[in-house]
């Protein structure tokens, strides 16, 4: 049975959110194993970090980790989309092993995660916000999780008592949720290990009301590349369906009223086909209080796009939605750094930051309007990259910044022998501790693997995988194609020019494609499992008369 839960109404009784009398706060931590804080957003683009040098958005709170900690400039994804990110956060294995290679095939649940190793090694184990996949996460004590991609208003959870809806801000209520459990539910003899996971800022870009009014007003630099003509790149890039003014949809993502698109009828060009309820789905959660708030803005967003879209020329509308874009997309991080800076504030007046690692990353990066695109998926760098920020008083030296090769394939190991824990042999990434301690000597990869499966789909990304260095990328992007692409990321941080047919690059080509044949070898992927996924992909699309994908 689901239970509707309202703050107005029944916060006294609210068992997830400060039910309890606060306790006094503890000056010391009775742990002497470290506790794990590890808190992820969802498409957060290390472009909007201001650690990271962001010109668009400051993240004072993100920035502490970094000002504390070690930031790392060349973090990224195996496979740059959220379920299949997680799964291998979870697993420390590529998403072809364990077999959540895109968001909609199957997770393989006798795969054991990092969190069921800690319950088992004497940690007490959280997990609150959004998984994304899977609504009873394995190996923690205590979850709330957002069902599927989850809601920014008025948001449902998941819950080991019973499902629940909070009214308020997704991110303000993750973040309640987490600090009631560290204040009440923590058990001071045990260290733990906690997953703070946001949604935001995952598409469709809804702030909270304050935050909407705020950054509504702003206007923000544009990308060198927002009218990129991807001139000297593959088929792949020319065909893929993400680019601001083509796909950005009017009322899901810029919030125009659809009442207002079909009343304008022939004057909202280019046609772009909508999600059904895209604007009403999420704005349809509020009440009457909240929606108060949002039609003030909507109602000026609205009015101004009727006025104007008509008479805008294409290079103009393109203007005008990457500034709407990035007014929403911005300011749901603002919150996110909002919310964290409230974490890290208790766990400095608890005395726990002197035991807690904290990390901050994303599920993968994001386009922030680089090559006119919105999303992610490519193993270009905006949306292969992703921020990694580590803090860990007394070990990691405050202001550190580290350039070596790391993936979302470390975390696993890096936590559980941080923490003392055997780290299982299947497990493919690597231990960061030799970087985090400084020891840059121990550390050998030179290069990382990278795969995307998830096509035909949403956004039409091709499928591809490739070795990336700190100096070339190659790719090979197969299914309906077979196209080679290199980068030289020293020379051509953009990656505007693919060099792989250039004569002077054909030794690197050599070089890499050799090096590709021993990485995909070394982490179990080939050609038959590629033409296996295939082969899965194409009956399950037959299975559902094409409705499937």
């Amino acid at each position: 049975m689901r239970i509707r839960v309202y703050f107005a109404a029944v916060v006294g009784v609210l068992i997830f959110v400060g039910c309890k009398e606060t306790r006094p706060v503890e000056k010391t931590s009775k742990s002497k194993k470290p506790n794990i804080l590890f808190i992820m957003s969802d498409d957060h683009a290390y472009q909007a970090i201001s650690a990271y040098g962001s010109k668009l958005v400051q993240t004072p709170n993100i920035d502490r980790l970094a000002k504390e900690g070690m930031l790392f400039t060349n973090a990224s994804v195996t496979n740059s989309i959220c379920a299949p990110s997680r799964a291998t956060i979870l697993t420390g294995k590529h998403t072809h092993i364990n077999g959540k290679i895109d968001n909609l095939m199957p997770f393989d649940t006798t795969q054991v995660t990092f969190p069921q190793i800690f319950q088992k090694n004497g940690y007490q184990t959280a997990m609150f916000g959004k998984l994304h996949f899977g609504n009873n996460p394995k190996g923690v004590d205590d979850f709330m999780i957002l069902p599927g991609q989850g809601f920014y208003i008025n948001p449902d959870f998941n819950t080991s008592k019973g499902d629940t809806t909070i009214t308020g801000y997704v991110t303000d209520i993750i973040t309640d949720v987490t600090l009631n459990w560290l204040k009440e539910e923590r058990e001071e003899e045990k260290p733990f290990m906690m997953m703070y996971l946001h949604k935001a800022p995952h598409r469709p870009w809804w702030p909270s009301p304050e935050k909407f009014k705020e950054f509504t007003k702003k206007e923000f630099p544009e990308p060198e590349t927002l009218f990129d003509d991807y001139k000297n790149r593959g088929t792949a890039a020319k065909t893929a369906e993400m680019n601001l003014l083509t796909h950005m949809m009017y009322s899901h993502d810029s919030k125009i009223r659809p009442e207002l698109v079909a009343k304008m009828g022939d004057k909202v060009t280019p046609k772009v086909e909508e999600f059904e309820n895209g604007f009403y789905g999420p704005f349809g959660r509020a009440n009457s209080e909240q929606k108060a708030k949002y039609d003030e803005v909507l109602d000026e967003i609205n009015a101004d796009f009727e006025k104007n879209w008509p008479s805008m020329t294409d290079e103009e509308k393109m203007r005008w939605k990457y500034q709407r874009y990035m007014q929403d997309y911005l300011a749901c991080i603002s919150s996110v750094d909002d919310n964290v800076g409230r974490v890290l504030d208790y766990l400095e007046e608890s005395g726990l930051a002197e035991n807690t690692i904290v990390v901050y990353t994303s599920d993968q990066g994001f386009y922030l309007g680089e090559h006119g695109w919105f999303d992610k998926r490519f193993i270009y760098d905006e949306s292969f990259k992703t921020p990694l920020i580590v803090k860990w008083p007394n070990t990691i030296k405050p202001g550190s910044v580290e350039n070596e090769m790391v993936q979302n394939l470390d975390f696993a190991p890096t936590f559980l022998e941080a923490a003392g824990i055997e780290v299982p042999s299947d497990m493919q990434g690597e231990s960061l501790m030799p970087l985090l301690k400084g020891k840059d000597e121990k550390w050998n990869r030179d290069a990382v693997y990278y795969h995307y499966y998830e096509y035909p789909s949403v956004h039409m990304v091709k499928r591809h995988y490739g070795i990336v260095t700190k100096e070339y990328k190659l790719a090979h992007f197969y299914y309906d194609v077979d196209e080679w692409e290199l980068y030289d990321r020293l020379k051509d941080p953009q990656e505007l020019n693919n060099v792989y047919d250039d004569p002077d690059y054909s030794e690197i080509v050599t070089e890499l494609k050799q090096k590709l044949v021993e990485l995909r070898k070394k982490y179990k992927d080939s050609p038959e499992l590629d033409q296996e996924y295939i082969d899965i992909y194409k009956e399950m699309k037959a299975e559902k008369d094409n409705d499937f994908w």
